[in-house]
């Protein structure tokens, strides 16, 4: 099964902090908590999904190596990709991420708190403004450039920040009034009552966004979003080694954010293009040799075309098709690691479908002979069988 996202599993944009990433684990923790759904097969996978996701995000360095090679980019770190095998229980998993949950009980502290949030120190809640979502880009790479390497340039639209209003979304010398829906506070709070327990929920205020203030004049620029549309460049060094579906992130290149958030980041989602000749299994090469009958039969020097430049190969007289000749180092680099894979040869034989009076009277003569026509070799070998059971027996 195709693993997902972990910033999807988790639900947080790809810039998320620690902070963002740890509270939105601790929300999902709850929600599929094994006790909370006892002999839910479904609701504790969704629990483990969570938690191998938090496993790799929370780590600085496997974060980091996610991030610019998604899962494939784990293989060869030991994580994200033996899922919770390491677990005997679900005791184990809580053991492991104490840091989110504080002990085994204290999951049930954090779902008897659910309304605390984090304030500043006026006592208000206050966001950072809103972070500019991602932009994706696809780009395509022959199997040249992915064994090699390669630099790009690429060209994009994305929203950047007013320059009108430096990304406030305000007209020049237009001042803010206090928000009439949650009085300055930034956040609405609902109050409801579960069993004997009153839960109080707070949310961003849809009106102010959490800012605590209302733009009293627009940016006739921008229309008091405070961001634009542009186009621009940027360069990327894409590893060699990458594959289909790879991508490399450029960080702030993104969607600009909203009243002075972060930009967003600039995905390069790699694609493969088909080769004329070659085609790739893993980090191999497969490529096929045609020959003709004479150069199988009588063997034959030839050149091979590889990723890496012509190969200079001898190919032995006798030699079947189907057979297979295996060139060390001329396939795909290891992403994040030593070595490369290899390039392998195909042999096939040709068979023409179209012959001339010369040719196949040549063919039938050549037909004749012992050691090109098999049923006539087979006879022989079938009488002197035959001859050998005379000696033995008579």
């Amino acid at each position: 099964m195709t693993k997902r996202d972990y910033y999807e599993v988790l639900g947080v944009n790809r810039g998320a902090s620690m902070d963002d990433i740890k509270s939105q684990y601790r929300k999902l923790a709850l929600q599929f908590h094994p006790d909370r759904n006892p002999d839910d097969s479904e609701s504790e996978d969704k629990f483990k999904e969570a938690s191998e996701a938090y496993g790799v995000l929370s780590d600085d360095s496997k974060r980091q190596i996610y991030d610019q090679y998604g899962h494939d980019g784990l293989r060869n770190t030991g994580a994200g990709g033996a899922g919770f095998q390491g677990f005997s229980n679900i005791n184990d998993i809580f053991s492991a991420f104490g840091d989110v949950f504080g002990g085994r009980g204290g999951i049930f502290d954090e779902f008897f708190n659910m309304g605390s949030r984090q304030q500043s120190r006026s006592g208000r809640y206050r966001p950072s403004g809103e972070r500019g979502s991602d932009i994706k880009i696809r780009l395509p790479l022959s199997l040249e450039e992915i064994a090699k390497g390669a630099e790009k340039t690429l060209k994009y639209k994305h929203f950047a920040t007013c320059d009108d209003c430096s990304g406030s979304g305000a007209k020049s010398g237009s001042g803010t009034s206090v928000c009439s829906t949650c009085q300055g506070a930034g956040e609405v709070r609902q109050v409801s009552r579960i069993g004997f327990m009153h839960v109080t929920n707070v949310t961003t205020c849809p009106a102010c966004g959490g800012e605590g203030q209302m733009i009293k004049e627009k940016c006739s620029s921008c229309a008091g979003d405070g961001r634009k549309h542009r186009e621009s460049t940027v360069t990327v060094n894409i590893p060699a080694g990458v594959e289909e579906g790879n991508y490399l992130p450029v960080r702030g290149k993104g969607n600009a954010g909203k009243r002075g958030g972060n930009a967003g980041d600039l995905l390069v989602v790699i694609e493969e293009k088909e080769h004329e000749i070659f085609t790739r299994r893993g980090n191999d090469i497969i490529y096929e040799l045609l020959l003709s009958f004479p150069d199988a039969a009588l063997g034959i020097d030839v050149e091979i075309p590889t990723l890496y430049g012509a190969e200079k190969v001898k190919i032995e007289a006798g030699t079947q098709p189907g057979t297979t000749i295996k060139l060390r180092d001329k396939g795909i680099p290891n992403l994040n690691s030593y070595g490369k894979g290899e390039e392998i040869v195909y042999i096939n034989v040709y068979v023409p479908t179209k012959l001339n009076s010369d040719e196949k009277e040549s063919l039938k003569t050549i037909a004749s002979f012992e050691n090109i026509n098999p049923s006539i070799k087979a006879n022989i070998q079938h009488k002197d069988f035959f001859e050998k059971l005379k000696d033995i027996f008579l």
